[in-house]
C-alpha cells in the first residue's frame, strides 16, 4: 500500500535536548573517587579474556588505552550496582566489554523495563535514555554525552503531532521510538524498525500516522493493506546510502549479500537480500553465514558481528553516526564516577509517554 500522504518538519530543530537538573543523582548515591587508568601488567592480565573477544576488530596498538578504562568501568558497575545498556551501533571495545544487555531499540527498552539495579547507564542516544528513564522512574538513569542526539528525534515535536491529530481526527498515531518522550506522550504505541509492522496492524485502523521516519513509513506501507499517512523525517546516517553505491559492490563479485536496515531510502531497500532491524540483521549473519556481505547500516555494528564471527568478510561502506560516536569509554567512566549526565523528564509528560512505550513493549509479535 503506498504512503497516502507526508508531512515534514514544520522547523528546523536541534539535536542536543535542554540540560537536565543537575545534584539529584549525586545526592542519593554520591561520588566516588577517579580509579586508577594506568596500564600494566595486572591490568593486561585482568582484561585478557575481553580482548580476545574484540582482537579482531581492535588493533592491539590501541588496547592498552582501552583496558585501564574497561576495568575501572566493570568494577565500578558493581560498587553502583548499575547496569550498562549498548546498542549494537557501539564501538567494539563498549559493545563487547562493558555492556551488560547490547541489542536494537526495541531489545534495549525490553530489558530497561525489568533491570534489576539502582543506575542504568544507557550507551547510545538520548532518546533511548529517555525511554530506559520512562520505563524506570524510580532508578537513575544516566547518559554519557546528552548531545548524542538524533536526526530523526530531532525532525518532530509534540506540538507536531497534535496538529496532526486536528488534520486527521481519530486516527491511531504510531511513533517509531526514535523519538523524544514529549513526542510519545502525545501518539497511541510506540514502535522499533522490528516490530513496525506488527505495530500498526495491531490497531485494527484503515489508516495509521505514522512518524516520523518517511522510509520506514514506506517500508510498512509495502507490507500492509493499512494506509499510511507519514512524516518526512529521515536518519542522516541511512539515507546516505544509494543503491548506486550497491550496485558497485555486486559488480566486484556478484555472491556479495547485501543486508539493509529499513529507514534506508526505498531504491537501495530494492537492491538488499534482507531487509530488517538491526537485530534481524544480526540474527540473519548468524543463521546464514555468508562468506561478504555488506551490512547498510551504521558501521560499528559489522565490526560487533565481525567480533562474534571473525571468519565472516565484512565490506564496510563506513556511515558512522556522530551522535552514537559521543558516547565513549572514558565519558561512560565519568558518567559513573560523577553521576552525570542525569536523565529527568516531565513526571506528566512521563506518565503519558508510559503508556504509549509500556504498549510497544508488550505487544506480542
Amino acid at each position: 500500500m503506498p504512503i497516502l500522504q507526508a508531512f515534514g518538519p514544520s522547523a528546523v530543530r536541534t539535536s542536543v535536548p535542554p540540560p537536565a537538573p543537575g545534584g539529584d543523582a549525586i545526592r542519593r548515591h554520591g561520588i566516588v573517587p577517579m580509579p586508577s587508568l594506568e596500564w600494566s601488567e595486572q591490568v593486561a592480565r585482568e582484561t585478557a579474556e575481553l580482548y580476545a573477544r574484540i582482537a579482531k576488530v581492535v588493533p592491539p596498538l590501541e588496547w592498552p588505552f582501552f583496558a585501564p578504562y574497561v576495568k575501572a568501568i566493570n568494577a565500578l558497575k558493581r560498587e553502583r550496582n548499575a547496569v550498562i545498556l549498548a546498542h549494537n551501533y557501539q564501538t567494539p571495545e563498549i559493545y563487547n566489554c562493558v555492556a551488560d544487555f547490547v541489542g536494537d531499540s526495541l531489545q534495549l527498552a525490553r530489558e530497561a523495563s525489568r533491570v534489576d539495579a539502582d543506575i542504568v547507564v544507557q550507551c547510545g542516544v538520548h532518546f533511548m535514555a529517555e525511554t530506559s528513564k520512562i520505563l524506570n522512574p524510580d532508578k537513575t538513569v544516566l547518559i554519557p554525552d546528552r548531545r548524542a542526539g538524533c536526526s530523526l528525534a530531532a525532525s518532530i515535536t509534540g506540538a507536531d503531532v497534535r496538529l496532526l491529530r486536528e488534520k486527521f481526527p481519530g486516527v491511531p498515531v504510531v511513533a517509531y521510538v526514535n523519538t523524544s518522550a514529549e513526542v510519545k506522550a502525545e501518539v497511541d504505541i510506540c514502535c522499533t524498525s522490528s516490530n513496525a509492522i506488527a505495530v500498526v496492524e495491531s490497531l485494527g485502523a484503515d489508516r495509521v500516522i505514522f512518524l516520523p521516519d518517511q522510509y520506514l513509513a514506506s517500508y510498512v506501507a509495502q507490507h500492509t493493506d493499512v494506509k499510511i499517512i507519514a512524516w518526512k523525517g529521515a536518519c542522516e546516517v541511512h539515507e546516505r546510502f544509494t543503491a548506486e553505491e550497491l550496485r558497485r559492490y555486486r559488480e566486484g563479485d556478484p555472491a556479495l549479500q547485501i543486508i539493509a536496515h529499513p529507514e534506508c531510502p526505498p531504491d537501495v531497500l530494492a537492491e538488499a537480500d534482507y531487509t530488517g532491524s538491526t537485530a534481524g540483521m544480526i540474527d540473519w549473519v548468524r543463521k546464514h553465514r555468508p562468506s561478504r556481505v555488506v551490512m547498510v547500516t551504521e558501521c560499528s555494528m559489522a565490526d560487533n558481528v565481525q567480533a562474534e564471527l571473525p571468519e565472516i568478510e565484512f565490506v564496510r561502506p563506513c556511515n558512522l553516526c556522530p551522535h552514537m560516536k559521543r558516547i565513549t569509554l572514558p565519558k561512560i567512566l565519568d558518567s559513573l564516577v560523577y553521576l552525570k549526565e542525569e536523565v529527568v523528564i516531565d513526571p506528566v509528560i512521563a506518565d503519558k509517554a508510559r503508556r504509549s512505550v509500556e504498549r510497544m513493549v508488550n505487544l506480542k509479535s
